[in-house]
Formats: C-alpha cells, sequence, structure tokens
C-alpha cells in the first residue's frame, strides 16, 4: 500500500511537471505562439521596408534629375507651381463640371 502511495505521488509530480513545462512551451514566455507573432511582424516589417526603398529610389532619382537638368527643374515649377516665364501667357482651360 505504502508503495502504490509512493509510487501515485511520484506519478503525479511527473505530470504537474509535464504539464508546466507543456504551458512554457504553448503559452509562456518563449512560447510557439509568441515566435508566430514575431514572424508575422517580422514579414510585415520587411514589406514596409521594401515599399519605403522603393519611394525612397524613386525620390533619389528625382533628386538627381532635378540637380543635373535645369530643364526639369523648370517642367516641375510649370506644372506644380503653375510658374511661367515673364514674356508667356498662360491659358488655362477648365472642363465641364456636369461631366
Amino acid at each position: 500500500m505504502a508503495v502504490s502511495r509512493r509510487l501515485i505521488a511520484i506519478w503525479t509530480l511527473l505530470l504537474l511537471a509535464f504539464v508546466a513545462l507543456q504551458y512554457r512551451l504553448w503559452l509562456g514566455e518563449g512560447s510557439f505562439v509568441e515566435m508566430w507573432q514575431l514572424d508575422q511582424r517580422i514579414a510585415s516589417q520587411k514589406e514596409e521596408n521594401a515599399r519605403l526603398q522603393a519611394r525612397n529610389q524613386r525620390l533619389a532619382a528625382e533628386v538627381i534629375a532635378l540637380r543635373s537638368a535645369e530643364t526639369a527643374l523648370e517642367e516641375r515649377a510649370r506644372s506644380q507651381l503653375g510658374m511661367v516665364h515673364p514674356d508667356e501667357t498662360l491659358f488655362l482651360f477648365v472642363g465641364d463640371a456636369r461631366q
């Protein structure tokens, strides 16, 4: 009888240790769930970085174009700011508002 109680106590302790280890493995700090969430955040951040890298490359190319060619600067001033030379006349045609 004493052996069976001792055996039951040992099995109970082993079961509790196993459950505690499983809890940490699946739900605790450094668990599979936390690693999966970190992987998702890393993938999302990589996508964002790629998008920002492409934007930075477009802006760098635009800066190079503006520094190297005066015509590019003039074209940008005309299209975005509506600037004209002193001897020019600007005609602005506005479409029908009903369309």
